[in-house]
């Protein structure tokens, strides 16, 4: 199949797909007028990279999930390994995501939201105190 057949079957858009093939995760080969030509296998290896990077893997991550997929004397335990790896880094994420959320709230409860040039958000983003406006003492 060709890849924009490939592009519609496994969810990817077609820059994509090329970047995939440019960093050999897929090799798809060449017909003799020179188009890609993505087997069954490859369209596979699709979905799986399109799954796996939804679920926030990296690239670096795909290539060892790939390599373990292909694998079929693999340790389910190594696949666990990873997938544990990456639910500590969406819980650290999720832990700075509360923590500027919070910092946000603090900074729109200081703030009056009415018509005064005065605004403690602007006075935080900026690294001044608050209560000091520019030009105002």
């Amino acid at each position: 199949m060709n890849i924009g057949a490939a592009s519609r079957q496994s969810g990817l858009p077609v820059k994509t797909i090329r970047y995939y093939e440019e960093i050999g995760l897929v090799r798809p080969p060449r017909s003799e007028n020179g188009y890609r030509d993505f087997s069954q296998t490859d369209l596979e290896r699709l979905k799986f990279l399109q799954r796996s990077r939804s679920l926030g893997f990296s690239i670096e991550e795909c290539r060892d999930l790939l390599s373990l997929y292909e694998d079929t004397n693999r340790a389910s335990a190594d696949v666990k390994a990873i997938a544990r790896q990456k639910i500590r880094q969406v819980e650290h994420k999720i832990a700075e995501l509360n923590s500027l959320k919070r910092i946000l709230l603090e900074m729109v409860e200081a703030c009056h939201g009415d018509e005064r040039p005065e605004c403690p958000i602007m006075d935080d983003l900026s690294g001044r105190e608050r209560g000091h406006g520019r030009g105002r003492h």
